[in-house]
């Protein structure tokens, strides 16, 4: 069952910064302070060894094909004109 929880005296800097987040991420305030206790007290952590090998499947999932600088600056460009 959820539960509730009320803080006071957070420092004006703290609660301008949780306000602007929440704002950038379209969260109400409430839920940009839990998604920030979760973060800190519910890490999803992956271990190194763990990480290394989805690194490792991903690349070895990607297309071989060796791209020049200008190939690769011509497909930024596309659709900007």
């Amino acid at each position: 069952m959820p539960a509730s929880l009320t803080l006071t005296n957070i420092p004006d800097a703290i609660y301008l910064r949780l306000i602007q987040t929440a704002e950038l991420n379209r969260r109400s305030l409430n839920a940009e302070a839990i998604v920030c206790l979760e973060s800190v007290l519910a890490p999803n952590r992956i271990d190194a060894i763990d990480r290394l090998a989805r690194v490792r499947k991903l690349r070895a999932s990607l297309n071989k094909a060796i791209f020049k600088a200008n190939d690769i600056q011509a497909e930024k460009l596309k659709g900007r004109k």
